[in-house]
């Protein structure tokens, strides 16, 4: 497949070519762990142990790449294992990252708990604001981690003006893309190094899989990463690889769905009188609204909103909401709601992190959006 191929095209045929042996149209699940060698050293393919190289996994890491626009894809046995590969290939002890004011809980608990513990520091800033990123930046900067849109306050990044910062500083710019997709974003196109990727979330599709990735631009730091993925060894099975790669074929018109179901529930509740806030990209008076629209082909399907009431009304929705599922994770075709303070987010608790007590998340899934919207206002009272 080529560049040339549009996105549908390449979510489909990328890596996914025809099993030589039968013709079958799917690439096989290649449960295996060890392959025979044509000699001392003859790799058939390439493929000599699991860890190091799995075809199923191949072909999901070339779809990756492929549709993130980069020169190598890697898939992990999780998000936080692609991000942990990523920071110990990128950073050595002494380093500095920069982080966003409003990161995932995981993400913050990685940089506070573990790397900060091999002699790594950071810093945190509000990426959405070039200054606030610069006044960050001290002279063993090497990373600049942004998740656009965030996570859970739907905050939005110039990816290009914060790549630019970057390239001044000679640090390397990665860019959290699970909430958009490379459906919706593409970070390396607009000057990003690297894009990690919870493919839990919307790759997958349907909460069924736990896994994570990176795509690099650069073929070189695509070959370090690679290095570190088999030395560290958290890889993808080759299940979930196929479980991914199947997931990534519906991907754009899943987004799609997706994008027009959450514009009708933030338009909703902007209007609800119990609701003080909605935090939603593509609602005109969000902060970021312009540069959304501007680097996102669509606004995505996630969706945070303040109750009046404080944290006690905030978790009194989520237990009244009954087709929205209460439950952590997100991205999938069913649509799930949650108390950040309280669940995804309670690691950033005390912290610079910390998100409002009367925080709502909503990920909104493909269902009938009349559904959706009556049983919001089900929960909401009214």
């Amino acid at each position: 497949m080529t560049d040339q191929h549009g996105f549908e095209t390449l979510a489909i045929h990328a890596g996914n070519t025809a099993d030589p042996l039968t013709g079958a149209v799917v690439p096989p699940i290649y449960q295996v762990s060890t392959y025979k060698q044509d000699g001392v050293g003859g790799l058939r393919g390439g493929y000599e142990y699991s860890r190091s190289a799995n075809p199923t996994r191949t072909a999901l890491e070339e779809n990756l790449a492929a549709l993130e626009g980069g020169r190598r894809g890697l898939a992990f046995a999780s998000g936080l294992a692609a991000e942990d590969c990523l920071l110990r290939t990128l950073l050595v002890p002494g380093d500095h990252v920069v982080i966003p004011n409003d990161a995932y809980g995981g993400t913050f608990r990685l940089f506070a708990k573990v790397v900060q513990r091999w002699g790594v520091g950071y810093s945190v800033a509000d990426t959405s604001d070039a200054a606030s990123v610069r006044a960050a930046l001290t002279d063993r900067t090497k990373v600049i981690w942004v998740e656009t849109p965030s996570n859970p306050l739907l905050g939005i990044t110039d990816i290009g003006a914060v790549a630019d910062i970057a390239r001044t500083a000679g640090a390397k710019l990665v860019v959290d893309n699970t909430f958009a997709s490379p459906y919706l974003q593409q970070p390396l196109a607009l000057g990003a190094d690297v894009v990690v990727h919870s493919l839990t979330k919307y790759m997958g599709g349907h909460s069924d899989v736990v896994g994570g990735a990176l795509v690099a631009a650069d073929a070189g730091l695509g070959e370090e990463l690679a290095y570190h993925q088999n030395a560290m060894g958290a890889v993808a099975g080759p299940f979930d690889s196929w479980i991914v790669l199947r997931g990534i074929k519906t991907l754009a018109v899943r987004m799609d769905r997706h994008c027009e179901n959450a514009a009708r529930v933030a338009e909703m509740l902007a209007g609800h009188p119990k609701v003080t806030r909605v935090l939603y990209p593509g609602l005109a008076e969000h902060p970021g609204h312009e540069i959304a629209a501007k680097q996102m082909k669509g606004f995505g399907g996630m969706i945070s909103f303040r109750v009046q009431g404080g944290e006690e009304a905030a978790v009194e929705v989520c237990n009244r909401a009954g087709l929205f599922t209460l439950g952590e994770s997100l991205g999938g075709v069913e649509s799930l709601i949650e108390h950040p303070g309280r669940m995804t987010h309670a690691s950033v608790a005390g912290s610079a992190l910390e998100v409002p007590a009367d925080l709502v998340r909503l990920s909104v899934g493909i269902e009938s959006a009349d559904d959706l919207l009556a049983d919001l206002r089900q929960a909401l009272g009214g």
